[in-house]
């Protein structure tokens, strides 16, 4: 996924249909912001698309479980672990 606009690529458009009382609840929340409906709903969607997308990618741990993932770490440094080194050195899909 990239969110950084290619200059080439075009817009493509999304069409939807909502009921009256949820595009005029947008539409109060887009001119609250100084925004209009078309970039509130995307800012809004992209922004919980990322989220949707981190918290698949993070966990909790509890302290103890997270010491022995320390320790783990410690134990076992990258060192020449080229997939790891690789993972990494990718630059962040969200940013």
């Amino acid at each position: 996924m990239n969110t950084q606009k290619d200059v080439t690529e075009k817009p493509v458009a999304i069409n939807m249909r909502v009921d009256s009382s949820k595009r005029n609840l947008i539409d109060m929340a887009a001119t609250m912001l100084g925004s209009d409906r078309t970039s509130f709903i995307l800012d809004a969607a992209c922004r919980h698309a990322e989220d949707v997308i981190l918290d698949k990618r993070m966990f909790l741990i509890d302290n103890s479980a997270f010491d022995a993932f320390e320790r783990a770490l410690e134990n076992n440094p990258i060192g020449d672990n080229k997939c790891l080194i690789n993972l990494l050195e990718r630059p962040n899909r969200w940013a």
